[in-house]
């Protein structure tokens, strides 16, 4: 390693993304660091990675997916300039027909001194708290686990619920930071009641010292209780997961559109993904579902209720899934990134009956 290579942090606010989002490209191999430390895993990165960086950064900027983003960054100018091209004019046909919705939607309507302070974007606040709350408790048996984790600092905000069986993970980038990092633990029920206040917002400041805690949008305050309770190390749980044996990328709306019936499997082989349906009992496979053409490595073959991992796809953001999946008794870990990323574990079902 040589003293011009920049750590994950660093080299994340040079070109305009989240550590997180680097780890998530690093995965999907589309911009690997140029060099990881053998004993802590540390990930560090060429300044003569910056380019790539900022053309992927951008092509994500446009939701373009993650298949096509692959093409523009590796496939010659020709083919990039193509599928952008292409992506372009899908923007605008949907741009012109929202526009069209809004004009309608509008003319039906009536016309502290503090420790921590990150300002957030309110869509994503709310939608992040929506995708969270509802992995956690519904009882108060472990107090801790019917709240809401907020970890506040300077690069990421993670928002995080659990009950023991499920865990969701959604961090968000913040639009700007003061103080010192901060850990809240907010009852889940008390902060989704909060969530259109804030997703009606263009930004949102979230304030903790020692007056309390408190949501201000355009100097409107409202408290937020803060519960004084140990939540589980949600970290250590995600990096205690077993190394996966195979990962794909897929088109989130395309994987949502197969998932029918009671129980699917999926055939997963070098990105390729062959859905079929299941009999009850599991012993025999069905009906073909659809084949989705993705971006993985490995191979695997897993059965899976079709609610299940069809709720976790409803709840992702952006239009790619990252699946990273090891056996029928290890969760699978669904992944997606746009604004920031969600992470949700999901059980495999056995396909033997």
């Amino acid at each position: 390693m040589t003293d011009e290579l920049l750590t994950i942090s660093a080299f994340a606010r040079q070109v305009g993304l989240t550590p997180s989002a680097l780890r998530f490209y690093d995965d999907c191999g589309l911009l690997r660091p140029a060099s990881v430390d053998e004993q802590n895993g540390y990930r560090y990165y060429a300044p003569s990675q910056e380019a790539r960086a900022a053309l992927l950064r951008d092509l994500r900027e446009i939701d373009l997916p993650l298949a096509e983003v692959r093409v523009v960054l590796d496939e010659g100018a020709a083919a990039g300039v193509a599928v952008v091209q292409a992506h372009l004019k899908t923007v605008e046909g949907k741009a012109e027909a929202a526009r069209r919705a809004t004009a309608r939607i509008l003319a039906s309507l009536p016309a502290v001194p503090y420790e921590c302070a990150v300002t957030l974007g309110g869509a994503e606040l709310a939608s992040a708290i929506r995708q969270v709350a509802a992995a956690a408790a519904s009882t108060d048996e472990i107090p801790a686990l019917a709240c809401v984790f907020l970890e506040l600092g300077e690069d990421e905000v993670a928002v995080v619920a659990t009950d023991r069986y499920r865990l969701s993970v959604r961090k968000l980038q913040p639009l700007g930071f003061a103080g010192y990092p901060r850990n809240l633990l907010v009852r889940a029920p008390e902060l989704t009641a909060l969530a259109r206040w804030v997703g009606a917002a263009v930004e949102v400041r979230l304030e903790t010292g020692p007056g309390g805690t408190a949501l201000v949008i355009d100097g409107e305050s409202r408290v937020v209780p803060v519960v004084d309770e140990e939540f589980p190390a949600y970290q250590s749980i995600l990096d205690g997961l077993t190394p996966p044996a195979c990962r794909v990328v897929v088109d989130r709306q395309q994987f949502l559109a197969v998932l029918t019936g009671e129980t699917v499997a999926l055939d997963i082989d070098s990105g390729k993904v062959t859905v079929t349906a299941v009999e009850p009992g599991g012993y025999a496979r069905g009906e073909l579902l659809g084949v989705l053409e993705g971006i993985g490595s490995g191979a695997v073959q897993l059965g899976f209720s079709a609610s299940l991992l069809a709720a976790a796809l409803s709840v992702s953001v952006g239009p790619d899934v990252l699946l990273e999946l090891s056996a029928v008794d290890r969760p699978v870990v669904v992944r997606s990134a746009d604004q920031g990323t969600f992470t949700t574990l999901v059980m495999p079902t056995r396909l033997d009956g």
